[in-house]
């Protein structure tokens, strides 16, 4: 794969905050990238130099090989942005506003019908087109913001909450379009919902007080969690307790969390350096006869990770 979008030492320096420190990173085409960290952690900063839209105090971006700038518009021309909250006309209608945008881009006039189209239809716009767009529900107007920042057909697309603040339903379409348009292109998300990257993300890029402090795909990342390889267990309330004692006594196990649940009780026996406790917790819960319903084994979790490396929590 071509790498589309590259990041070298991004630096941000607002008076005495340094709000980036020295961020480095590559997507390539056909990748999707959720870029992830807690308030205040410099990913908006980062968003805006990679976006050309900030200057960063140093570094560079590179968008399909041309150094991004305020004044590169073929660099510019590469890149589509939404903003979390992008505005919009209300005023406007969909059709009215996404033709405004296409003349923006220096679209000749003789195209800016089938780009508009194209664009519409790729979000599912297409029967709202003549409303106004302050009529619009949130789900649509986040559709008209996601036509402007593709209909000129640009290579990387960096996306700010793209689904922030839409119902299950509208999450669920919008990450199927964003997984269509990674297709061809390189796509950054930046998101506070972590299931978001576990259903879409093919790499996730977690900062913290401006810099990488991890890069890796969801499953290796989850793989670093205390939970990797962690066992739960489903049993009636009266069995539990004995159940806890028993399973701390094995000294491949770290640790045992209990969660009531009505008249049950799950058992999460978390292993000592992850290692694989399957087979002995299976075979103890079997003799015992605990009456255990459920039983799983945790292949980690990223918001223990994502903790763990922005709060320092273990």
């Amino acid at each position: 794969m071509d790498v589309l979008l590259e990041a070298r030492n991004l630096t941000k320096h607002f008076g005495p905050l340094k709000a980036v420190n020295g961020i480095s990173l590559q997507v390539k085409k056909g990748e999707v990238l959720g870029f992830l960290g807690p308030n205040g952690a410099g990913k908006t900063t980062t968003m805006k130099m990679l976006t050309g839209f900030l200057t960063p105090t140093e570094g560079e971006t590179y968008v399909c090989g041309e150094a991004m700038s305020t004044e590169n518009l073929k660099a510019r021309s590469h890149m589509g942005y939404l903003p979390e909250g992008a505005p919009l006309y209300g005023d406007m209608t969909p059709r009215s506003f996404l033709k405004f945008i296409a003349a923006a881009h220096n679209i000749p006039a003789v195209e800016i019908m089938d780009v508009v189209e194209s664009a519409a239809g790729a979000v599912h716009l297409s029967n709202v087109m003549e409303q106004r767009i302050e009529t619009l529900s949130k789900g649509y107007k986040r559709r008209v913001g996601l036509a402007a920042a593709i209909l000129h057909a640009p290579d990387v697309l960096v996306l700010d909450e793209p689904t922030d603040g839409l119902d299950p339903n509208q999450k669920h379409e919008v990450r199927r379009l964003i997984e269509a348009m990674s297709v061809n292109r390189a796509i950054i998300i930046s998101t506070h919902i972590l299931e978001e990257v576990e259903a879409i993300c093919h790499r996730a890029v977690i900062i913290n007080k401006g810099m990488v402090v991890a890069d890796g795909s969801p499953s290796e990342l989850k793989a670093q969690s205390r939970y990797k390889n962690a066992v739960t267990l489903l049993l009636p309330k009266a069995e539990a307790e004995k159940a806890a004692v028993a399973l701390k006594s094995i000294k491949a196990i770290e640790s045992v969390e209990a969660i009531n649940e009505g008249d049950n009780v799950r058992l999460t026996a978390i292993a000592r350096g992850r290692s694989d406790i399957a087979s002995i917790v299976s075979d103890v819960a079997s003799v015992s006869n605990w009456g255990v319903s459920q039983f799983s084994v945790d292949s980690g979790r990223l918001d223990d990770v994502f903790r763990h490396l922005t709060e320092g929590e273990v």
